[in-house]
Parts: C-alpha cells; structure tokens; sequence
C-alpha cells in the first residue's frame, strides 16, 4: 500500500511541477529569406516613361520578397542628366545600398562619394556618410555632414539638398568655405 501511495504522490507531483513550468517561447522569427540573390551584376533601372533612372554595378545584392526592396553591398550608382539637359552622369559609390521596390529613392550609406563635372567640365565631389537619392527628380538629400570639393574650394556642413542636373548643391547648416590657390 506505501508503494502505491508514493507512486501516486510522485505522479501528482511530477505533473503539478510539468504545469507550472514556464510556457514555450515562440522561436524568433528569422530574418527574411531573399527571392534572389544577384552577384557581379550590371542593372539598368528604368523610369515610369522607359527611359534609364540610373545603372547599378555591385558585386551583391538581395530582394526582399515582402518589402520588394533591394540591399546592395559597395554598389556603384551612375545617373544620367535627364532628357533634354545638358550634363555628366553622376557616379555615386557606398558601402551599402538600399533600394525602394519602385527604385525611386536610393538610401546610401557609409563612405558615401558622389562624382560627376560642372558646367565648365572641372570636377565636382562629394562625401558624406549618408545620402537618399531620388533618381527619377534628379535629387539627392543629406541630413548627415557634408563635404563638397571642386578645384580650388571645399565647402564642408550639415545637411544637403541637390538638384543633381542643375549641379546645384545646397549645405543647410554649419557651411564652412575654403578657397585654395589653383595652379594655372
């Protein structure tokens, strides 16, 4: 009779402890699962008229099946003038890239560089760490530390809003300038 009644104390006890043990946490929800994955590709991404809003060139990338977005790892962006405008392409490199899933913004960052030429054919080069470029209006804008160089100046500050067919660069705050003599 001990036996049984140790028996059944040891079964009440082991499933009074198996319920008030801690619930099953749900497993962490693992990180996307990309529907393609690209490497050493050359990517031309048209506009809503056909036209090119700009080319890729990255040794990586991978979409998002949920977001339809893209990240890129060192890509290099060039963007044409619009039609009609006069201009250079502008090369924009980073470290890493995202894309919208229409491609109308760009979100670079880390060692953000923008070259293109000017007007007159001289050399325009800007560094930031962040830059969203909106390839379709030809815009790009910063909210990060800016500097912007051509030969003889450095202009350095916070903030940037461009027209990039226009080549018109605009710092929002903390400008600093620099003229430097230029050999002729």
């Amino acid at each position: 009779m001990t036996t049984w009644v140790l028996l059944v104390a040891a079964i009440a006890s082991g499933w009074m402890l198996w319920r008030q043990r801690a619930p099953e946490t749900a497993p962490a929800k693992a990180q996307f699962r990309p529907d393609y994955v690209l490497n050493d590709l050359e990517l031309i991404a048209l506009d809503d008229h056909g036209r090119e809003a700009f080319t890729l060139r990255a040794p990586h990338l991978t979409r998002d099946p949920s977001a339809k977005s893209m990240d890129i790892q060192t890509p290099l962006f060039m963007i044409p003038p619009s039609p009609g405008k006069a201009g250079t392409p502008w090369a924009v490199r980073s470290a890493t890239a995202w894309v919208a899933p229409k491609g109308d913004e760009i979100r670079l960052r880390g060692q953000v560089k923008a070259d293109s030429q000017d007007a007159q054919g001289r050399p325009v080069n800007i560094t930031t760490e962040e830059l969203n470029v909106f390839p379709n209006t030809k815009r790009a804008t910063s909210t990060a530390k800016v500097a912007m160089t051509q030969p003889g100046f450095i202009l350095n500050g916070r903030g940037l809003d461009a027209q990039l067919d226009a080549k018109r660069i605009v710092l929002q705050s903390d400008v600093k300038a620099r003229y430097e003599r230029t050999a002729r």
